[in-house]
């Protein structure tokens, strides 16, 4: 039986013929096909490799390679080598995607972080430290002093007029130029005040003032509003 299948061709035609009609007319499935070398079978199939099959879901085109990845195994239409194309409607959701969700918002604080490429490429750039405006207190709210001298300045323009200033020595050993708020004082050289952090905006240089109501100075006297700030005591009810 086998050795009819794998016989050579004879020379005469009415063999090869016979033999031809023996081979196809038996079913496929009863036929040993023997060996092929791999490089002869790789050769073949890059010759006879097919266009990819189109199949048409929900009106979208889409290549079979690609359906693969969507669709589940079971749901995917058996495709024979005579029918190029395939109408289907699996009964899963359309492949549309959904609407994507509105980006998140970034804080402040990340929105300015660096990534890991920038810092590969040229590191972390360290932030300069903020400027302190009054470095004389070193970190402290107030700070003791005694009066050296006492003045008065004139503000920068557009302004006009005399601001009452003050030299204090604070108990560090800095001297620093203070301003003196409110209408009137009783500050005097060697007067003990009390220094808080604070700059007078129309006189350059001035980056201190000096607490009404501490120590030797005095609050402001007849004052209604933001007594507070003054040191002004409360009004006693006639």
């Amino acid at each position: 039986m086998e050795s009819d299948l794998y016989c050579t061709c004879t020379t005469s035609p009415t063999a090869n013929i016979k033999l031809i009609h023996t081979l196809t007319s038996r079913p496929t499935s009863s036929l040993p096909t023997p060996p092929l070398p791999l490089y002869i079978a790789r050769k073949r199939a890059s010759h006879h490799r097919q266009p990819p099959q189109i199949v048409h879901i929900h009106n979208t085109t889409m290549s079979l390679h690609m359906l693969h990845r969507l669709l589940r195994p079971s749901l995917l239409p058996r495709l024979s080598g005579n029918a190029p194309v395939v109408r289907c409607q699996p009964s899963i959701a359309p492949l549309r995607q959904p609407p994507s969700a509105p980006a998140a918002f970034l804080p402040a604080s990340r929105a300015h972080k660096c990534t890991l490429i920038q810092v590969l490429r040229q590191g972390r750039i360290s932030q300069s430290a903020r400027k302190l405006r009054s470095p004389a207190l070193a970190n402290r709210p107030e700070m003791k002093g005694v009066c050296l001298k006492v003045g008065t300045t004139k503000p920068k323009k557009p302004n006009s007029g005399e601001r009452k200033i003050a030299r204090v020595r604070l108990s560090s050993g800095k001297v620093v130029t203070a301003y003196i708020p409110g209408e009137g004082h009783n500050v005097q050289q060697h007067s003990v005040v009390m220094v808080r952090g604070g700059r007078a905006q129309d006189c350059p240089g001035v980056k201190y003032h000096l607490v009404r109501g501490a120590l030797d100075l005095g609050g402001v006297g007849n004052r209604i509003t933001s007594r507070s700030k003054y040191g002004t005591k409360k009004p006693k009810a006639a």
